[in-house]
């Protein structure tokens, strides 16, 4: 998954200095508590100690050569072959006996060793099978990565991580007023299509949102399917949804949704006309077929193969797609188009921090886990990252100039090189809120489905807010 396709060109990464000057935009976020809860794991203190070394300017953590790291990684659109590299590196450092897991049940293989007091030393924690953060951080099972931001940076000592990160990009980790997340994948989210349909079709980029629905209706003339969308998992779905709130509202009605405010969806009329626009692509029948039973794979390989022109998704979708992808299918992003009267314009686009990586508190290892996220936030790793994973990362500058991206990520770099700095919104509440994500993707699910109508989704959407503002520690989850 991690070679380089016959299809890239040799321009490198040129745009990469973009990076030096994209700050996700978003103000740090003081999070939460959730209101859901898991087993209280058992103290690992006496391990810890074990596998702890000399504290120097080198080893900030005071990594001790030799024992054990504990490292498990979503096997998801990145692969895990990036993170065997890297553990490769990491061996050549420290000499530890490495414990490798790449899996997508991160629930599943993860929650009985974090009940048990066992838990991994380093966690890519992603998927549709995520242990939530929330619920991890309320339980107090994720190490404060502080530290982390104050270490010194492994390129240079006399810089603190802090400070070669993209502006920014640390506030999505933020819970409870302290960094428990470091997420490493700077992403773009949207919408995709194939360059090739776009040109054997003579269409233009849609900027407006009637120009998106005439293409999708010119489209189902022909037999293609408007829209794919991953229907056993709305989170997609909700990207449009969200994006479209944000461009048509602007960053306010995005803060509202955060800020739990209460007529962030019931009495927002920015809300009502987002969710009435998205429900007009069930309504005039221009989803594919059968996408609504899909999983991403499945709807995935399908807009592939040809039968839908958009998809929603994030910038992991060329790499989770390469093996499904025809070489000459050209694959490029597309910011949301817009309704009348938006007030950010076309070039606006959800950019920011993604995937996240954890140190549970109770890892054995604990001091390992934490020089393994500073070596992460290497140009080398970064760089190794950018080669596997066909994909930029969160360090300021950090690829090296001679590797070159794939189309589709090369589409979602010069998305964001098009996009002024304020202009660029991320949302918080999926990771503050995990119970009132949940439901709002289930409501549209139902609204996909055709089951329900768009007054019914904003009220289930505003009831989860509600609910969420109910809980004490929602009031210190405020964005400026």
């Amino acid at each position: 998954m991690g070679s380089t396709s016959a299809h890239d060109n040799n321009e490198g990464l040129s745009r990469r200095n973009l990076i030096k000057r994209s700050a996700a935009l978003g103000l740090i976020a003081v999070p939460t508590m959730s209101f859901l809860s898991a087993c209280a794991s058992s103290g690992s203190g006496d391990d810890q100690e074990k596998q702890k070394g000399e504290v120097t300017k080198d080893n900030p953590f005071g990594v001790a050569k030799g024992g054990t790291l504990d490292v498990v990684i979503f096997k998801g659109g990145f692969g895990d072959q990036y993170a065997i590299e890297w553990e490769k590196l990491y061996q050549a450092k420290y000499g530890p006996k490495i414990s490798h897991l790449g899996t997508q049940e991160i629930t599943g293989k993860l929650q009985p060793r974090f009940n048990a007091g066992n838990p991994p030393d380093v966690v890519d924690d992603s998927g549709a099978q995520q242990i939530k953060l929330d619920v991890l951080h309320k339980n107090g099972q994720l190490a404060d990565l502080t530290e982390l931001l104050e270490a010194p940076s492994v390129d240079d000592p006399n810089k603190k991580v802090k400070d070669v990160l993209i502006p920014g990009t640390a506030d999505k980790g933020f819970i409870g007023g302290k960094m428990h997340a470091l997420n490493y994948v700077y992403t773009v989210w949207g919408v995709w299509y194939s360059g090739k349909l776009f040109k054997e079709k003579g269409w233009e980029v849609p900027k407006t949102w009637d120009a998106f629905l005439g293409i999708m209706q010119e489209a189902k003339k022909d037999g293609i399917g408007g829209l794919a969308h991953q229907g056993k998992h709305p989170y997609y779905i909700n990207v449009m949804i969200m994006d479209l709130i944000a461009k048509t509202g602007g960053l306010d009605a995005m803060k509202a949704i955060d800020n739990l405010d209460p007529k962030a969806f019931v009495g927002s009329d920015v809300a009502k006309q987002s969710i009435e626009a998205i429900y007009e692509i069930v309504d005039k029948g221009l989803l594919m077929p059968g996408t609504n039973s899909l999983d991403h794979i499945e709807s995935q390989t399908a807009w592939n193969e040809g039968k839908a022109v958009f998809i929603p998704s994030g910038s992991w979708l060329e790499n989770e797609q390469l093996k499904q992808t025809p070489a000459d299918f050209d694959m490029k992003f597309l910011p949301m188009p817009l309704l009348p009267d938006s007030k950010l314009p076309f070039e606006a686009i959800r950019a920011g921090a993604g995937e996240p990586y954890i140190v549970p508190e109770k890892a054995k290892n604990k001091a390992g886990g934490l020089e393994f996220l500073r070596m992460m936030l290497s140009k080398e790793w970064s760089t190794k990252f950018a080669q596997v994973a066909n994909s930029l990362t969160i360090l300021q500058d950090g690829v090296d100039k001679s590797v070159s991206l794939r189309p589709g990520t090369k589409s979602a770099v010069e998305a964001v090189d098009a996009c002024p700095v304020e202009q660029r919104f991320d949302y918080f509440y999926t990771t503050w809120y995990s119970e009132m994500d949940e439901s709002i993707r289930t409501a549209s699910a139902e609204l996909m489905a055709k089951r329900i109508q768009p007054n019914e989704w904003l009220k289930r959407a505003q009831a989860a807010v509600d609910k969420a503002a109910k809980d004490p520690a929602s009031k210190n989850n405020k964005r400026q």
